[in-house]
């Protein structure tokens, strides 16, 4: 094992791909001298040259649209995007071009290219650089959707993200980027659809992903103290979706608290609380609880921004609501 950074982890997962398939190129804004603007890129137009790190003009729609092209044509793009907020200029390349024409072609054309976004709050950027949207790619058929949470599983997912034959929505939360965790040396992938525990428990099962991961840790930890056992599970991959890995871990705990930063209305929690309960009712002891940001625009303020998105003491007010405590 050796220590590096969930942006390093990323970097080096690209790298070993780009090595591995000449077929993989990166298309974005200052991919090249300034290797974007959170350094994933760093050294990649030196090592790879031009025609597979293609810097682009402030257009996202129409350099999202570039990779469409060029994903039917055989070309594996990994397009980046300075922040997904950005992405609503280019939903028409994303919703209704890579994402339905494999199905409109009967098979004939994949489209296998990987959108990666920053997302998140907690950097005072406000509103238009700090949202988690993840919901909005999750209800489009056709695509599949990844939320990693540590520097192990970022390197695994982004490398099974390129090399998969359908549009792949990678996001990745900002303020993960400089935490350093163990990483396996030898070359490894891990698979999408594939949640994990992070924590075992017996109690409760708090369902989560991306940095919220490390929140519902530090809740289970102060449970802990008062006798509460909580598993936390990390979806790591949200579309396709691990139900097996939900169903056995409710039947094991029959309590259900669902974690994400995206706004509570509508989110993809509430998706997750309606399959849990239509599905699983006779394993559940009581009803499933979202725990999520409030339905506001992000704030710029850092009082106002931190009351905006769920905390660990959030979570553990949750749990105790939901086991009666």
């Amino acid at each position: 094992m050796k220590r590096m950074s969930v942006s390093a982890a990323i970097r080096e997962g690209m790298r070993e791909e780009m090595a591995r398939d000449e077929n993989v190129i990166m298309i974005g804004e200052d991919l090249g001298a300034m290797g974007s603007p959170f350094a994933i890129t760093l050294g990649f137009l030196e090592e790879f040259g031009p025609n597979r790190v293609i810097e682009t003009p402030i257009s996202e729609n129409s350099f999202t649209g570039m990779a469409v092209g060029a994903a039917m044509r055989g070309v594996r793009p990994v397009v980046e995007l300075m922040y997904v907020d950005f992405i609503g200029v280019a939903m028409d390349q994303v919703m209704n071009q890579a994402a339905k024409m494999r199905y409109m072609t009967g098979g004939q054309v994949k489209v296998p290219m990987v959108v990666r976004a920053p997302m998140g709050s907690g950097r005072r950027n406000a509103g238009q650089h700090s949202q988690c949207l993840e919901t909005l790619f999750t209800h489009i058929p056709g695509l599949k959707v990844v939320c990693p949470s540590t520097a192990e599983d970022a390197k695994g997912l982004i490398k099974s993200a390129i090399r998969d034959d359908d549009p792949v929505i990678f996001l990745e939360h900002k303020l993960l980027y400089a935490k350093r965790e163990e990483v396996p040396e030898e070359e490894y992938v891990i698979p999408l659809g594939k949640a994990d525990i992070k924590r075992e428990g017996k109690d409760v099962t708090i369902i989560t992903w991306s940095r919220q991961v490390y929140f519902a840790l530090e809740a289970a930890e102060e449970l802990a103290k008062e006798g509460i056992d909580a598993e936390v599970l990390d979806l790591r991959t949200l579309v396709p979706l691990d139900w097996e890995a939900i169903k056995e871990s409710v039947t094991k705990t029959h309590n259900v608290v669902i974690v994400h930063e995206g706004v509570k209305r509508s989110g993809y929690g509430g998706e997750l609380s309606a399959q849990i309960t239509e599905e699983l009712f006779d394993e559940l002891d009581s009803p499933v609880t979202r725990v999520a940001a409030l339905n506001v625009v992000p704030p710029f303020a850092p009082t106002l921004e931190d009351a905006f998105f769920p905390h660990p003491e959030d979570i553990v007010t949750a749990v105790k609501k939901v086991l009666n405590k």
